[in-house]
């Protein structure tokens, strides 16, 4: 029998990181699997920041009103299998298994008659489609891979879509502007279609109304349909009045930090109650609301994972998701000062993130991640001399001593011990890192 390592492994040897921006593929793979993804229905998110967030509250809502869910979101922190949940876990590794080698034989039967071979994200894509057809689910929350209109994703054509805040990202693929960057976003919203919008920059808004026009599709907008009315700070969280698209609900414990994470919230109410049918009498009930907001987790999302001293877990990636986890840790955590470990990918700006760190950091330890395209120790420690004055940084090459000079540096201080945080940012890999160490 194929064991999972021997599945990991072969999915990884198609490539981790490659590309491939060909949805006639996966559209063969899907069509020889009997086309899974047309099962069920789909709620389809895009945008910069954001996705992971609000696609497992979308999730949460879901079940708390009943339904049997599939989620598909990416990367995963810490093993594969977390990249298809159904019912709000991840499939088993077994069962990972037993859906690889339903779906390996049809792809390698591809594979041979293409130039090209099945990428990895489209063999986990197909995979995540056929195991939710034969669970079965009642809706799947799909975030993209990247971009939209031609992400692996977007075969589904779904009929609810989401587009969260959108930034400067993935600017090798997806364009150097904010605009090109809405318009690829723009793609998974299709003819006849429901698109809930976070508040977007107007040079992100012109290309996403024009997608709108162009197939016919209703459009929903933070601030005018939806969100945020009121938010109030609490203990391990927040409390929330949100505006959703059938009426107003109050007093929604969150249990996730900052105001993007309420931004978030609203996206995923109005998501849910577009996806239901707003103002019918399929619609959220204010208990279901109150639960699945409730119940909501976002790992790796300001997450807590050591509390003497404490440290923080963020995977902010980029300057917009930086901004964001800076106004949380400003707002409503009091550390008496703060020790960042930072390890990112060469190909990120780096330099905006660690701007937007240094006026909230009293010293910051800069190493490597284990992704092959992590930015080296020596070149990080360059940018944030630069940043910081050498006298703040630390240059530690092995990402487990990064941890424990930082654990010294909080330690040492000389604040009343257990107050001085730890924050280990900067990419999803360095999260997942950070987990495997320090996550019981």
């Amino acid at each position: 029998m194929t064991t999972f390592s021997e599945v990991d492994q072969a999915l990884l040897g198609r490539g981790f990181t490659r590309m491939v921006f060909d949805l006639s593929r996966i559209e063969a793979l899907l069509d020889s699997l009997g086309s899974p993804q047309r099962a069920y229905p789909a709620i389809h998110l895009t945008g910069t920041n954001g996705k992971t967030s609000t696609a497992r509250m979308i999730d949460s809502l879901l079940r708390a009103h009943g339904l049997r869910t599939g989620r598909y979101t990416s990367p995963h922190l810490q093993s594969i299998t977390e990249r298809i949940s159904i019912e709000g876990e991840p499939i088993s590794e077994e069962r990972f298994v037993e859906v690889y080698e339903e779906v390996a034989p049809l792809a390698e039967y591809l594979d041979a008659r293409s130039d090209e071979p099945l990428s990895y994200f489209d063999m986990t894509t197909a995979m995540a489609f056929a195991a939710f057809a034969d669970a079965p689910v009642d809706v799947a929350v799909v975030e993209v891979g990247l971009g939209g209109a031609d992400d692996s994703t977007n075969v589904l054509q779904a009929q609810t879509t989401v587009i969260t805040p959108i930034g400067l990202d993935h600017t090798e693929w997806l364009g150097d502007t904010i605009e090109d960057i809405a318009l690829a976003k723009a793609g998974i919203v299709h003819k006849g279609s429901t698109l809930i919008c976070a508040l977007q920059p107007e040079e992100a808004m012109r290309p996403i109304l024009e997608r709108c026009a162009e197939v016919g599709a209703t459009i929903a907008r933070e601030g005018r349909e939806f969100g945020v009315v009121q938010r109030d700070l609490a203990v391990g969280g927040q409390v929330l009045t949100l505006q959703g698209l059938s009426g107003v609900y109050e007093g929604i414990f969150l249990p996730l930090h900052g105001e993007h994470q309420a931004q978030n919230a609203a996206l995923a109410l109005a998501a849910v109650e577009a996806f239901l049918g707003a103002g019918t009498e399929r619609s959220l009930s204010a208990e279901a609301v109150r639960d699945g907001f409730a119940g909501a987790t976002s790992p790796g999302r300001l997450e807590r994972v050591r509390n003497s001293p404490p440290i923080l877990l963020d995977a902010a990636h980029n300057a917009a998701g930086m901004r964001a986890t800076v106004k949380a840790l400003t707002g409503e955590f009091a550390f008496a000062g703060l020790v960042a470990v930072v390890a990112a990918l060469a190909d990120k700006d780096v330099e905006g993130m660690l701007e937007l760190l240094e006026p909230i950091t009293e010293s910051i330890v800069v190493t490597r991640n284990s992704s092959p395209r992590a930015m080296s120790a020596a070149q990080l420690g360059a940018l944030a001399e630069e940043v910081f004055g050498p006298d703040r940084v630390h240059v530690v090459a092995a990402f487990p001593d990064a941890i424990d000079t930082a654990v010294t540096l909080a330690e040492s201080d000389n604040a009343v011990p257990g107050t001085v945080g730890i924050l280990i940012t900067g990419s999803v890999v360095t999260v997942a890192d950070a987990r495997g160490l320090l996550k019981r």
